[in-house]
């Protein structure tokens, strides 16, 4: 990871230590910045994109030379953090619950920065069903259908799991329950009728309901941010303490019942 880049690269992007800022002779760049695909393809691409030419434009006034940043879009959490560790990429935007993960595996992990939105760093995931659905709280959910996200997601497994947890909703509760990998392919879901509840993020959320699928919250929560951001700043280990609460005490909602 170049020195000259770290401060203006996006949020949760991880890298090993910055050699020395590169020479005259280095500073036509050739960079990778990859994602795991929370959302289509795509849709990743037209989000990041904008703010990926922004950092060219931004580290090559600073370089005096030619700079490119390659976008590359992997399949879930842990394809996202293999291509950092593999080397193909120079650094990667990972959520919270993968970047502790992987940090505490790999000590030379480099945190860059965070994105925060509204002067703060959390974001909400919500806990939705079908909008005709009549339960009205999570503590219902016994005997319910719900569909996660993927198993390595911050509010789409950890936060959800913990919530359901905390009401006395286990997995052996829950008939059945699912991993579908994506936020929107979980609200997708649960608004087709195929599970009765589902975890997604906020904004995934409000998406699908703008475009008419039927769903609607019945549950709350926040977690840090994720790719949805208004600036970044300094990252802070401390950041990350709320997911490493939760990661720990997951097994609780495998637990048998009662």
């Amino acid at each position: 990871m170049r020195r000259t880049i770290r401060p203006l690269l996006s949020a949760l992007i991880l890298g090993f230590a910055a050699p020395p800022a590169p020479t005259r002779a280095e500073a036509d760049l050739t960079l990778t910045f990859g994602v795991h695909s929370s959302d289509k393809p795509s849709a990743m691409f037209r989000q990041l994109r904008p703010t990926l030419n922004l950092i060219e434009r931004s580290v090559a006034a600073d370089l005096g030379e030619p700079v490119e940043i390659k976008l590359e879009v992997v399949r879930g959490y842990a394809g996202g953090a293999a291509l950092l560790l593999s080397g193909r990429a120079d650094a990667i935007g990972l959520a919270p619950a993968s970047y502790v993960q992987v940090r505490d595996e790999h000590a030379g992990i480099e945190l860059l920065s965070v994105e925060y939105k509204n002067r703060a760093n959390a974001f909400e995931g919500v806990i939705a069903m079908h909008q005709d659905g009549d339960l009205t709280d999570i503590s219902q959910l016994r005997g319910q259908t719900f569909a996660f996200g993927s198993e390595r997601s911050t509010l789409g497994r950890y936060f959800a799991q913990l919530e359901l947890t905390r009401v006395g909703n286990l997995a052996s509760d829950l008939k059945p329950f699912e991993y579908l990998g994506r936020h929107d392919k979980v609200g997708q879901a649960v608004g087709a009728g195929l599970f009765d509840a589902g975890a997604l993020e906020v904004t995934m959320f409000k998406k699908l309901r703008a475009k008419g699928v039927p769903i609607r919250a019945i549950h709350t929560r926040e977690a840090l941010t994720a790719l949805r951001f208004d600036g970044f700043r300094p990252g802070r280990g401390s950041d990350y303490d709320p997911i490493r609460e939760a990661i720990p005490r997951n097994p609780d909602f495998f637990k048998s019942g009662s």
